[in-house]
């Protein structure tokens, strides 16, 4: 593997192993005698390089491998078998010099002191990675204006909302200047504004200090906002990688269209569509996307137009469909 790449994977799989208890104190007893265990596969043998400065979505359904992904290339977990390689280090050596080029930031976990303002947190950050002074102020200053969390800094965590607290976790993540952010559902939880601003806020980071992230989240919005990447995992395998919209071409060939007009139209003379639905004044259909343009023309041609719109279909949507058409052919 070549360390150019930020991230190097090359057949990565994590397998855990448990043994199986039944229920009571009679299965609690023959457990003792003769123990059951399982292996079950979380990471299937997954290969793929990230270069510095993507942005990367990892997208698939709950259980499919995503945190545990994460978690091996932060180092919190240990690779059972394959090759991993983050900024030229093994992840799981855990080494100073590697975890002071990373962070990772999990929605629904705290770096944060829950007692104390957020700047004490922050302090011990400090410390922790031994910033000087005036890089320490230079980050802080910074990042509070981007993420316009200054008044926040000297308030009790518990006593800010859920969206500000994550804003004060990713100025807790970022303040040491990690080279590779690790976001796992950043998002979850907050309201739509908080989800917004979050959002700006990666793209400014990627954008001014070339940070690379890969995030997982189930907002589909997020990944649109942030990613012309992604790399989706089902089951511990790597299903896709490659361009979001590539994605979309591939999952959902068809565009949505809508078309109003100013009088009733006849819906029924057009051909190379499925579909279609009339309501009022509005003909809604969906179209191959070879056979697109053909259909805008017979729009145009059935009566005097209003308004028309072409679209993908949403992300999640198309997600969702992939993901049952997998299932149903497994």
């Amino acid at each position: 593997m070549t360390h150019s790449h930020a991230i190097s994977a090359l057949d990565l799989t994590k397998t855990y192993t448990f043994h199986q208890q039944r229920a009571g104190l009679g299965g609690a007893l023959k457990s003792l005698v003769k123990r059951k265990y399982e292996t079950r596969l979380a990471v299937d043998r997954v290969s793929f390089t990230i270069d510095p400065g993507e942005v990367v979505g990892l997208l698939g359904p709950n259980g499919a491998g995503k945190t545990t992904t994460l978690k091996m290339l932060s180092g919190l977990l240990y690779k059972t078998s394959g090759e991993l390689e983050v900024l030229g280090y093994t992840p799981s050596d855990r080494k100073p010099d590697y975890l002071r080029r990373i962070a990772l930031v999990m929605g629904q976990k705290t770096m944060l002191w829950w007692d104390v303002p957020a700047m004490e947190s922050l302090l011990l950050h400090k410390e922790m990675y031994g910033l000087s002074t005036p890089e320490f102020e230079r980050n802080v200053a910074e990042l509070a204006e981007l993420l316009d969390v200054q008044d926040l800094l000297n308030v009790q965590v518990r006593k800010t909302s859920l969206g500000e607290r994550m804003k004060l976790e990713l100025m807790a993540a970022l303040v040491h200047g990690p080279e590779i952010l690790f976001l796992d559902e950043p998002t979850i939880g907050l309201d739509v504004v908080a989800k917004a601003r979050v959002r700006t806020f990666l793209a400014e980071v990627n954008r001014l200090r070339g940070t690379t992230i890969l995030i997982t989240s189930h907002d589909m919005d997020d990944i649109e906002a942030l990613c012309s990447r992604v790399m989706i995992i089902d089951h511990g395998r790597l299903q896709f990688d490659g361009a979001l919209d590539e994605l979309v071409r591939t999952a959902q060939p068809r565009k949505l269209v809508r078309a109003t007009y100013a009088t009733a139209v006849d819906a029924s003379r057009l051909t190379g569509v499925s579909s279609v639905e009339v309501s009022g004044l509005t003909v809604r259909l969906e179209a191959d996307r070879e056979r697109t343009s053909d259909v805008l023309e017979q729009l145009t041609r059935l009566g005097p137009l209003v308004d028309l719109d072409v679209a993908d279909a949403d992300v999640e949507d198309i997600m969702r469909d992939l993901f049952e058409r997998r299932g149903e052919a497994s």
